[in-house]
């Protein structure tokens, strides 16, 4: 392998959703089965959520994961074989060990080269993005595939109205390709240890018992505060790292968690909402993979081009958060 440091550019994306689309009338119907109401104006009024995609049961996050790394290899144009590196951001593994990444990289047929999960929940993401790019940056790592993906229904509590209307289940992947050109411009990760109750699924499995609280939970006024606090000065100062004005960002895809944030923080970076990438309202929030979804669903639609600037945003529990600002090539 080639060890001289290099830059890395995104060389292609993928993603995969699960078939079963729920509505927010689906939704509603059922959680008043249980004597709990709720309806589509609540939802959309609060998060912009319109419907979310679940995963059948059975369905795990290592199979949403391999259809959205296919997709990816395909866009890019290479084989699994030139894969040297896979890095999946979740928080809802497989199992506890092996990593999905293992699981990933066995389903596709890779052989060697280094395989591992990151979580960082929500700014998973961002933060394997940021990982790779530091790999080939080494020199260690001349295609990577990044994913992020989950299955958040697993850990949803169903009869919480406050948590169950906001997530969805997905993937998306993309390649990153050793280039003698950035395509990765900067990047910054952020944790704050100390706001962990803010958003947690504390409970865990031990001696063949689930302990504590298996179940999301969050306060979602803190976490608005928080989110776009954090996100404005992420933003500003990976732009500043990068010596590029705000006004120069072609598409701002923030972590997709509600469009009340989503709006806000455009507002508070002084960005046209065209500027604004929104898929909020069709996936829900997928954590870790949300921005990799909205990316390739840019891409797809014609509205992310090569040679835009993309600023691309998480911001979840842990409490963590970062940036990666990105020349598209491709």
């Amino acid at each position: 392998m080639n060890r001289n440091p290099q830059y890395s550019v995104i060389a292609g994306s993928g993603s995969y959703l699960p078939p079963r689309v729920v509505s927010n009338d689906d939704l509603a119907a059922e959680l008043a089965t249980r004597d709990i109401q709720t309806s589509d104006a609540w939802i959309v009024e609060r998060t912009g959520i319109r419907q979310r995609h679940i995963a059948d049961r059975g369905v795990t996050t290592s199979d949403l994961a391999v259809e959205a790394a296919r997709r990816a290899l395909d866009d890019a144009g290479l084989q699994p074989q030139d894969i040297d590196l896979v890095i999946v951001a979740t928080s809802t593994p497989d199992f506890v060990f092996p990593s999905t990444a293992c699981l990933v990289q066995a389903r596709l047929g890779i052989k060697g080269g280094a395989a591992f999960d990151v979580q960082a929940v929500c700014s998973g993401f961002v933060y394997a993005l940021t990982t790779a790019d530091s790999f080939m940056r080494a020199g260690r790592s001349r295609h990577a595939l990044v994913i992020g993906a989950e299955v958040f229904s697993r850990i949803l509590d169903w009869n919480d109205r406050g948590t169950c209307v906001l997530f969805g289940d997905g993937a998306g992947a993309v390649v990153l390709s050793a280039a003698e050109q950035p395509g990765i411009l900067a990047a910054q990760l952020h944790a704050d240890g100390s706001q962990t109750k803010i958003l947690c699924a504390a409970g865990n499995v031990a001696y063949g018992e689930v302990v504590g609280d298996p179940f999301l939970r969050m306060d979602g006024q803190a976490v608005f505060k928080q989110a776009v606090t954090v996100l404005e000065r992420s933003a500003r100062a990976v732009c500043e790292e990068a010596g590029v004005t705000l006004d120069a960002v072609d598409l701002l895809i923030p972590h997709q968690a509600n469009v009340r944030i989503l709006n806000f923080l455009a507002r508070k970076l002084d960005l046209p909402a065209d500027k604004l990438v929104v898929t909020v309202d069709r996936h829900a929030n997928t954590s870790a993979a949300s921005v990799p979804l909205a990316l390739d669903a840019v891409r797809r639609e014609g509205r992310a081009k090569a040679g835009q600037l993309v600023l691309m945003q998480g911001v979840g529990g842990g409490f963590t958060w970062g940036s990666v600002l990105a020349r598209l090539t491709a």
